[in-house]
């Protein structure tokens, strides 16, 4: 593409009712007013909120729903500024971003609301920074835990989420324990330097948590993973510290899709959800328009994305470890049918756009 072409198709991968993913062919959305279009060059695929589990998408494969229609998604990736729209002032053709939100598909050219793009330091991949949507939703669950210097939390699941909440934690002085039964996962997070993993399926994860501790208990704990978690909320919660009243404390985040039961013991303890990015998100009005007063919002969804960014070109948060598969755009579905035959071997799939 030449230096004053403007695109007008684009292909974007689809979820189809046989399990498959395809490739359609559709008009590129207009560039209105607060918006910019983008040139990708990566995305990122997240496994559990996207293809709904490795597992599920391959049950689909033996139980195909031939009348559902293609379905797009994606909400991660990143690339260069081709156009602006009117009122757009931070961003200008050429600049690097990561994008995210409902808009930034698995697609070689996205239209993106200006607020939900931050412009990359020159040392940050296409490939890490299509990690910032992930990454703002781990430090907004960080936000939403209120750690203190020191104290100790768990992070149940070791996904990409909980793996950069895990991080982030560690990088605001708290001790980490990571609760995660795939060996990979847990494999990846003592490389990046996590403190401690236990394997609940394998091990005894309230023993292990407790010794990790030193007998004082999780000062908090983050659900960073889908589905019951009944069993696991009894687990923490057993873990907790408890007060010489015999009441557990402490806060419990939820990140994930995580539904449970309740303890009905006595207890103290905070649960909190953490279901987005930070302020700003789905509001309309904001991302194409002026962001909130700073002096009272300091950390919104844009501010949280453009840390991410910035503790990535920083080195302290590498997500570049999290990538198990880079996989051209043309070549999804061949290379996910290889995937989901071993999920277990899969975090990060970066899908590599061609321009």
């Amino acid at each position: 593409m030449t230096k004053h072409t403007t695109p007008k198709k684009r292909i974007v991968a689809a979820l189809l009712g046989n399990g498959h993913i395809g490739l359609l062919e559709e008009p590129i959305p207009p560039v209105k007013p607060g918006t910019v279009l983008v040139e990708v060059h990566s995305s990122l695929i997240s496994p559990g909120t996207e293809l709904g589990g490795w597992h599920q998408l391959r049950q689909e494969l033996t139980q195909p729903r031939p009348d559902a229609k293609p379905k797009p998604f994606g909400y991660a990736n990143a690339g260069a500024v081709l156009k602006t729209g009117h009122g757009v002032a931070d961003l200008k053709p050429g600049d690097r971003v990561a994008c995210m939100g409902g808009n930034a598909k698995h697609t070689n050219f996205c239209v993106i609301p200006h607020n939900l793009c931050i412009k990359l330091p020159p040392n940050v991949t296409f490939d890490d920074a299509s990690y910032g949507h992930l990454a703002a939703t781990a430090l907004q669950a960080l936000r939403r835990a209120a750690p203190e210097f020191g104290e100790f939390f768990s992070v149940i699941g070791l996904g990409i989420v909980g793996q950069i909440t895990a991080r982030l934690l560690t990088l605001n002085g708290v001790y980490v324990i990571g609760w995660e039964t795939m060996a990979l996962r847990n494999a990846i997070a003592h490389k990046s330097g996590i403190a401690a993993t236990v394997s609940p399926i394998k091990e005894d994860a309230v023993a292990a948590t407790m010794q990790f501790t030193g007998g004082h208990g999780l000062d908090g704990s983050v659900f960073a993973f889908g589905g019951d978690g009944t069993k696991v909320m009894e687990q923490t919660f057993e873990c907790l510290k408890k007060s010489p009243d015999g009441h557990r404390m402490g806060r419990v985040v939820v990140v994930g899709g995580t539904r449970f039961i309740q303890p009905r013991s006595p207890s103290n303890f905070d649960i909190r959800m953490a279901g987005r990015t930070g302020p700003g998100y789905h509001d309309d009005p904001w991302e194409v328009g002026a962001d909130y007063p700073p002096v009272f919002m300091r950390w919104t969804t844009r501010t949280n994305l453009a840390l991410c960014i910035r503790l990535i070109g920083e080195g302290k948060l590498n997500v570049d470890c999290l990538t198990t598969h880079r996989i051209a755009l043309e070549q999804v579905d061949a290379e996910i049918q290889k995937a989901i035959r071993d999920p277990d071997k899969v975090m990060g799939v970066v899908l590599k756009m061609k321009h």
